[in-house]
C-alpha cells in the first residue's frame, strides 16, 4: 500500500491527530491483506519523518529528486517502509 499526502492543519498539529491517521493507515493495510506500507518525504518534512518514524517506518531508501531542480538543489527523497505481520 502506498500512502501519499498525508497531511494535518498547522492549527490543529500536535494533537495526536497525525499519529491516529497514520496507526489508521497500518490497521486498513493490514486488514485487508497488503504486506507493507511504502511511503516518499522530502528531507525538508522533518516533523513528518520523525512521526514516520515513531510509528515504526524505517528509512528504505535515499534519492536526489531526477529532475534539473531536485539535482540543482540537492532535493533528497527518503522512502519509508513499514512491513506488515503476515495474517496467514
Amino acid at each position: 500500500l502506498v500512502l501519499k499526502r498525508m497531511s494535518v492543519w498547522k492549527d490543529y498539529r500536535g494533537l495526536g491527530i497525525a499519529t491516529a491517521l497514520g496507526r489508521t493507515v497500518l490497521d486498513f493495510a493490514q486488514q485487508r491483506g497488503f504486506r507493507a506500507v511504502v511511503l516518499n518525504t522530502l528531507m525538508l518534512q522533518q516533523e513528518a519523518r520523525a512521526l514516520y518514524e515513531r510509528l515504526g517506518f524505517h528509512r528504505h531508501r535515499r534519492y536526489v529528486l531526477p529532475t534539473v531542480y531536485g539535482r540543482l538543489a540537492n532535493c533528497t527523497i527518503t522512502t519509508y517502509r513499514y512491513d506488515l505481520p503476515s495474517t496467514a
